[in-house]
């Protein structure tokens, strides 16, 4: 099992995914190759969340020669995969290769930066687009953000999902790069979510980036400052 417990959060620890993430945190990692970068750690993510999360049963096949028993992945149907734009566009493109039959939602939200952070280090929050399919109690929902930083758009984006929504099977939240001090604000602000990450950072700088980070995965996938 390549997911570790590190209590507010679990820890994937595939090396192909830190390999991965390796690559796209170096600053002269251009364009195409960060955001094919992502692409490839959304798919290490989401075969990772089928091995760590996801039950399989066992079932009959009749191959060219004889019949076996096979196993196959339980709830592949019941996906419901939610962007939150635009970084997590590449993102959820990797997670689309390993649950390509997934219901697909998409949230557009951003901190006002202008604005700074309040007393207690979150940014005020933008929603300015919604929409989500049908989530069901049989559902998988993964929530897909290359970058939990101080959890102030995570917790504005899960507001939105749950407050009209049941609550689904399992609700993973997904980062890439997370700082402690945001995975503790979502765990405290959402019990029902499993926190997963490919790496956990050492802060947030005084303007609330993660550090040692990757830099604005935004502009470094689409080419904006």
């Amino acid at each position: 099992m390549t997911i570790e417990d590190r209590g507010d959060a679990k820890l994937i620890t595939h090396a192909l995914a830190q390999d991965t993430l390796s690559k796209i945190r170096d600053a002269e990692t251009e364009q195409v190759a960060f955001r094919k970068g992502l692409v490839k750690l959304g798919r290490i993510c989401g075969y990772e969340i089928i091995d760590g999360a996801m039950e399989t049963e066992f079932v009959e096949i009749e191959t060219p020669l004889t019949q076996t028993t096979g196993e196959r992945v339980k709830g592949l149907d019941d996906v419901v995969i939610i962007n939150v734009l635009r970084a997590a566009t590449p993102f959820v493109e990797g997670l689309l290769k390993a649950f390509p039959r997934a219901k697909q939602g998409v949230i557009s939200a951003g901190r006002d930066e202008e604005a700074g952070r309040d007393e207690d280090g979150t940014f005020p929050i933008t929603i300015d687009y919604v929409k989500l399919p049908e989530i069901t109690e049989e559902d998988t929902v993964i929530v897909a953000d290359p970058m939990l930083a101080t959890g102030s758009t995570m917790c504005a984006v899960l507001d939105e999902i749950t407050d009209s929504q049941p609550d689904p099977e399992h609700l993973f939240v997904l980062s890439a790069v997370s700082a402690p001090e945001g995975l503790l604000r979502v765990d405290e602000a959402a019990d029902a979510a499993d926190l997963l990450t490919v790496a956990i950072d050492d802060h947030l700088d005084d303007d609330g980036f993660i550090v040692p980070g990757l830099g604005d995965a935004g502009d470094r996938a689409f080419r904006t400052t």
